[in-house]
């Protein structure tokens, strides 16, 4: 029991579902309700299985600043070890390259091709701070202009808008995280914002990206892109990102941080609900 729950840990399932169903998101936007269901199966199967085992891998490289930041985690903690950790992300690497593959050889190669961008981020990027930052905001933004791809066989210019708007508001958790991970990364030399300038800073830049985000989130309804339905839904993410911004400039602290982070990742969720609504209103 205890392995198995060690395992969930590792793979977040959670972050992996909300990987999926931004492919549905961005072929929704693409092509409206004429999308190929059977391919959204394939592409949710990519994109939760690339995301799991990117989360495990990450953590392999991780586990010495997590034995200092969080030695509860999976593999600090013993629950799983190193090479399992290893065996996880080979698996479900295959998995979801061989399910990108059955849909088209365009759709294997960006799927191969973010993965290398987070194999770098966890192996190397990571290290460089806002630029590792990037990466990973660069591979939230893509299930977008995934599922366009899977629905129409090239990438719809209006979801370039909703993987911007991905983009800014997960830059500003990554850098928000780098607060909660400060002590591990020093030591580690881990050049993260938080690190080099200081948590206040951080802070700042943190609130920076997901304001950022909020004035991006104008431009659909704007633009004629959704429906009056995407607003109610969207204001639940836009207010959230207000809110976590406020707070973490007024309390640039490792445990304030640490719940926005976990915060964001839901208002991500109600982000998604708004585009959904917009498209279908």
């Amino acid at each position: 029991m205890a392995k198995i729950s060690g395992l969930i840990k590792l793979l977040r399932p959670i972050n992996c579902l909300v990987m999926s169903f931004a492919i549905v998101v961005g072929a929704l936007l693409a092509a409206g309700l004429n999308i190929p269901w059977l391919n959204m199966l394939y592409g949710g199967i990519t994109a939760f299985t690339l995301t799991a085992a990117a989360m495990a891998i990450n953590d392999y490289y991780d586990y010495g600043i997590d034995v200092i930041n969080e030695p509860s985690r999976p593999l600090p903690s013993g629950a799983v070890t190193k090479k399992e950790a290893l065996i996880i992300t080979a698996i479900l690497t295959v998995i979801g390259l061989a399910a990108a593959y059955v849909v088209s050889l365009y759709c294997l190669i960006f799927a191969f091709a973010f993965w290398i961008v987070m194999g770098a981020y966890s192996t190397v990027g990571k290290r460089s701070g806002l630029a590792g930052n990037f990466l990973v905001s660069a591979c939230i933004g893509a299930p977008f202009l995934y599922g366009s791809l899977l629905a129409l066989d090239f990438i719809q210019l209006n979801t370039l808008l909703f993987a911007a708007m991905a983009f800014l508001s997960n830059t500003g958790r990554e850098v928000a995280k780098g607060i909660v991970d400060v002590q591990g990364d020093k030591s580690y030399g881990i050049k993260t914002v938080a690190v080099r300038f200081g948590e206040k800073k951080a802070a700042f830049t943190a609130a920076f990206f997901f304001l950022f985000a909020v004035c991006l989130s104008a431009l659909p309804p704007i633009m004629g892109i959704v429906s009056i339905w995407f607003i109610p839904f969207v204001l639940v993410t836009d207010i959230g990102l207000v809110w976590c911004s406020i707070s973490l400039i007024c309390k640039p602290e490792r445990e304030n941080a640490r719940k926005i982070k976990k915060l964001v990742l839901y208002l991500f969720i109600f982000g998604l609900l708004a585009f959904i609504a917009g498209m279908l209103g």
